[in-house]
């Protein structure tokens, strides 16, 4: 039996990396199949595993007959089943959302919405603005502003250009040592800026359609590649649908810190901040210590994401 990580999952078949790096092509052992209830995929890329070797022909293949223990994962909604949840990732040291003003348009509600997520499943977060060679005067304002109420969370934020070797460097630097997970739309230049850290990868990088502003989606499914011995990284689709899955109504502002840090001071014990009186939340947001975005942001979670309705 060999221990190893997986590095992509095409649906049936796993490339899996032994601890003596080499790589084999794996299937699951099927009793695996009938724990993913919760789950569309019972593996995921960044899972560390056990499998055993078997010839087929002239190759040599794997069965994966264990999964160890997970430190962390993050999910997104199933797209065909909505009520289930596929892993996209596990083990991950931090993840990196990459933000666009427009060319595609990055909005609030998706920044926070993976936040969120991140935070639930204890998954550090970077937020990195990326194109900033791309924007006018007016633009530049609007991204020093968002990055305001991020870096006001102590959430650590870059400007970046992925043309820009003193920023490729910067990025670099950040990922020493670490399994770093590359999120954001299709089309926000993941691809481009993975290229620029290990120009070997060669991805293919989105054409933006210009009616949508939206990538083509040249990811379709999470791949782990080895940029050096010390640096990996996980690339992930254009996401859509990051769930905040299982979660209760009242413990959803929990993982808004600047809600967590005086909701005690709410009248009610139990308050969603919603229509309540005395709600120290809307207070926040009334005096401009509270967002405004982040407040609409965790309403349309509270009402996408539990089974909250007004």
């Amino acid at each position: 039996m060999q221990e190893g990580i997986v590095y992509r999952s095409t649906g049936s078949w796993y490339w899996v990396k032994s601890t003596q790096g080499d790589f084999y092509d794996c299937r699951i052992k099927g009793k695996f199949r009938l724990k993913g209830i919760k789950h569309t995929n019972p593996i995921a890329v960044g899972d560390k595993v056990k499998f055993s070797c078997y010839e087929e022909g002239d190759l040599i293949k794997g069965t994966i007959e264990e999964i160890l223990p997970r430190d962390n994962y993050i999910v997104r909604r199933s797209v065909n089943l909505s009520k289930q949840t596929h892993i996209i990732a596990s083990n991950i040291d931090q993840a990196l959302l990459l933000i666009t003003l427009n060319n595609p348009p990055t909005f609030f509600a998706f920044i926070d919405r993976f936040l969120i997520t991140a935070q639930a499943y204890e998954i550090p977060v970077v937020l990195v603005f990326n194109k900033m060679d791309t924007y006018t005067e007016d633009e530049l304002a609007e991204i020093a502003y968002m990055k305001s109420i991020y870096e006001a969370l102590n959430l650590p934020c870059y400007e970046i250009s992925c043309f820009d070797e003193d920023d490729i460097n910067e990025i670099a630097a950040l990922m020493k040592g670490k399994v770093s997970m590359f999120s954001g739309h299709s089309g926000v230049g993941k691809s481009t800026l993975l290229n620029a850290l290990s120009p070997n990868l060669n991805l293919r990088t989105a054409e933006i359609s210009a009616q949508h502003q939206q990538g083509q989606h040249t990811t379709t499914y999470a791949e782990m590649f080895d940029v050096t011995e010390e640096v990996r990284i996980i690339d992930t689709p254009g996401i859509k649908g990051f769930g905040v899955v299982d979660m209760a109504p009242e413990e959803l502002g929990n993982y808004f810190t600047e809600f967590y840090a005086i909701k005690g001071q709410c009248k009610f014990n139990n308050c969603l901040h919603v229509d309540e009186p005395h709600c120290a939340i809307k207070a926040g947001v009334d005096d401009e210590s509270i967002a405004p975005s982040r407040y609409e942001s965790y309403l349309q979670l509270l009402e996408q994401d539990t089974p909250y309705r007004n």
